[in-house]
C-alpha cells in the first residue's frame, strides 16, 4: 500500500490543524508521513513504564489528519504519531464495540468468552460479559505491582454480573453500555454514569470533557508505582452530538425516556459538520491529559498507545478502503494506531507491520514483566521484541470473525466472505487496500489454504 495520497491530505491537515493549536500542544506540529522513517528498533534499558492505553470510539482509518482527513485537524494525535510510530496496518479485534474490547481486555479472540459473541453486548444478562475467574491486561499486571484504572466505556458486560472491579482494575469510572447520550448520560435502558458500581452525579458536562478531566486527575496524582490507565472515550461515536449541542441532547433524552428505542442511534441527525467538531474536541482532550503527562515528568517513562475500536461509522472517512463499522472489509477493521514511549522508541517513524488489538494485550504484559495465566492461553502475538530489540516482527496469521462473514490475513493476502456477496474472496492488500480485485479465481489453492487456517482458528472457539 503507497502512502503518497495519504501524506498529502496529512499535510494539508496538519497546516490545518497548527491554526487550531491550543495551549494544550506545545510540541512542534506535525510535519506528515513525507518526514516519516521505516521503523528502526532503539535496544537499550529503561524502568518499568506507566501504560495508557486510550480507545476512541468508531473513529474512522482516516479521521486523523495525520492518515489523511482532508477536513479534520487533530495536531494532538498528530504529535503523539510524530512522538513515537504511526501503525498503517492497525487493526481493530472486531468490527464492532464489545468483541473488540473483550479481546483487549483478555488478550485472546473474542469468541473465547461468551461475552465476546454478541455484537455487541446490548442487554443485561449472567452470560455476556467477562467473569471474575477470567485473567484480564488489568489483573495480570496488579499481580505484577502496577496500579490500575479504567475511565470511559467498559462494554464488557452489566451491573450485577459483570464490572470492570471484578477483573483486575482498581478503579472505575465511567459507562457500562456501549453508548451514551453526551450530556445526561442517558442510553436507551436508563442513565449510565458510574463511580465503580455505583451511579455517579452528572454535571451536566459534555462526556468527553469529563473523561479527560477525570483522566488529568489520575495522572497528576502521586503514584508510588507504575499505573495502567485505559481512557476509553465515547466519541465520535452516535448520538451525533459537538461541544454545545444541548438541544440535540434534550431531544434525544427525552425521545429515550418516551420509549423510543432508536433514539440513540441518531439515524435521522448528525452531519460532517457535527462529526468533525466531535473528533476535534476529542483531539483537545487526548492533547489535555498528554499535557498533564508532560507537566508532571512522567511523559518519558510512559507507553501511550491509541487506536480506535472498529473502523469508522456514518460520517467517517475510510479513503482508500472500503466498508465500515460491522463489515470485515478493511474499512471495518483497519484503524488509527499509534504507540509513543519516549524512552524507548525513537520519534518520527512509521510502521508497515499488521497489529491487532489483541497484539498490545500481549505486548504490555512482555513489557510490564508480568505473565500470562497457562489457563488462558493468549491469541495475541507481543510485538516487545521487534519494538524494542530488533527482532522480526512476529509472522502470524490475523483473524476475524462475525455471525455471517468471515477473514483472514497473511503476509499481504486476505482472504474475506461476506454474506452480502457469497464465496470466496482474495485480496492482495499491498495493491488492492480498497478490496476491489478478486484475485480468488487465479490463487484457488492459496484460498483453499486460508479457509482451511481460518476454519481451523475457528473451530475451538465458542459457537454463536
Amino acid at each position: 500500500m503507497t502512502d503518497r495520497g495519504t501524506t498529502r491530505r496529512g499535510v494539508f491537515g496538519a497546516l490545518a490543524g497548527a491554526a487550531a493549536a491550543t495551549a494544550l500542544t506545545a510540541e512542534p506540529a506535525f510535519a506528515g508521513a513525507s518526514d516519516e522513517r521505516p521503523f528502526q528498533a532503539k535496544p537499550g534499558n529503561s524502568k518499568r513504564p506507566n501504560i495508557l492505553f486510550i480507545l476512541a470510539d468508531d473513529l474512522g482509518w482516516a479521521d486523523l489528519s495525520s492518515y489523511g482527513s482532508p477536513t479534520i485537524a487533530t495536531p494532538n494525535l498528530d504529535r503523539l504519531a510524530r512522538g513515537g510510530v504511526r501503525f498503517t496496518d492497525g487493526y481493530s479485534s472486531g468490527a464492532v464495540c464489545s468483541p473488540t474490547r473483550v479481546a483487549f481486555y483478555t488478550g485472546r479472540y473474542p469468541g473465547r468468552t461468551p461475552g465476546g459473541l454478541p455484537e455487541p453486548i446490548g442487554s443485561v444478562n449472567e452470560r455476556d460479559g467477562i467473569p471474575a475467574s477470567h485473567p484480564t491486561l488489568a489483573s495480570l499486571l496488579k499481580q505484577a505491582g502496577y496500579a490500575t484504572a479504567l475511565i470511559g466505556k467498559w462494554h464488557g458486560g452489566f451491573l450485577p454480573h459483570f464490572s470492570p472491579l471484578r477483573v483486575g482494575w482498581d478503579e472505575f469510572f465511567g459507562n457500562y453500555s456501549g453508548g451514551v447520550d453526551y450530556y445526561s448520560k442517558y442510553t436507551l435502558d436508563g442513565y449510565d454514569l458510574y463511580e465503580g458500581e455505583t451511579p455517579a452525579e452528572n454535571d451536566g458536562r459534555y462526556y468527553t470533557d469529563v473523561l479527560a478531566d477525570r483522566a488529568e486527575e489520575f495522572v497528576r496524582r502521586r503514584h508510588p508505582k507504575p499505573w495502567l490507565l485505559n481512557l476509553n472515550f465515547t466519541s465520535p461515536h452516535w448520538p451525533w452530538e459537538a461541544p454545545g449541542d444541548r438541544a440535540v441532547s434534550e431531544e434525544i433524552t427525552a425521545r429515550i425516556k418516551a420509549g423510543d428505542g432508536q433514539a440513540l442511534f441518531h439515524r435521522d441527525g448528525g452531519s460532517l459538520e457535527t462529526y468533525r467538531k466531535m473528533v476535534e474536541n476529542l483531539d483537545r482532550r487526548i492533547g489535555q491529559v498528554l499535557a498533564a503527562l508532560r507537566d508532571t515528568g512522567q511523559e518519558r517513562d510512559t507507553l501511550v498507545v491509541f487506536q480506535s475500536d472498529n473502523g469508522g461509522e456514518r460520517f467517517s472517512y475510510n479513503w482508500p478502503l472500503s466498508g465500515n463499522k460491522a463489515s470485515l472489509s478493511e474499512g471495518g477493521i483497519r484503524v488509527p494506531t499509534i504507540l509513543r514511549w519516549p524512552a524507548r522508541i525513537r520519534g518520527g517513524q512509521v510502521s508497515n507491520v499488521p497489529v491487532v488489538t489483541h497484539d498490545w494485550t500481549a505486548t504490555l504484559l512482555e513489557i510490564a514483566g508480568a505473565e500470562p495465566h497457562p489457563d488462558y492461553p493468549l491469541d495475541g502475538a507481543s510485538l516487545a521484541g521487534y519494538l524494542l530489540r530488533g527482532t522480526p516482527a512476529p509472522e502470524r496469521d490475523l483473524f476475524w470473525r462475525t455471525r455471517a462473514n468471515r477473514a483472514l490475513r497473511r503476509g499481504k493476502w486476505k482472504y474475506l466472505r461476506l454474506s452480502a456477496t457469497g464465496g470466496d474472496a482474495l485480496y492482495d492488500l499491498t495493491t488492492d487496500p480498497r478490496e476491489q480485485a478478486n484475485l480468488a479465481a487465479k490463487h484457488p489453492q492459496l484460498v483453499a489454504e486460508l479457509r482451511a487456517r481460518w476454519e481451523e482458528i475457528d473451530a475451538p472457539q465458542l459457537r454463536y
